[in-house]
């Protein structure tokens, strides 16, 4: 199939076609590693996990949680 390179604000897009998203087992929002092999371009869904906030704040506990850093005094028109 062949399809054309369009612009997409200040990054170039192509569209994937609905029967080649089908096969690849891919769907809105999947996220995907993009990686370039001998001048090809290739789509590989993300197989890395996933993280959501709320798994990741059920480790803080009292003895691993950090104190505030001060960043000093605000610069500019900085409100704090």
């Amino acid at each position: 199939m062949q399809t054309k390179i369009q612009k997409w604000g200040n990054s170039l897009a192509v569209r994937i076609p609905k029967p080649f998203v089908k096969e690849a087992h891919l769907a809105y929002e999947t996220s995907v590693d993009l990686s370039v092999d001998d001048g090809r371009i290739i789509i590989d869904p993300h197989s890395g996990p996933e993280y959501r906030l709320e798994d990741l704040l059920k480790g803080v506990t009292q003895r691993n949680i950090h104190a505030e850093v001060s960043t000093g005094e605000a610069v500019g028109r900085e409100v704090w």
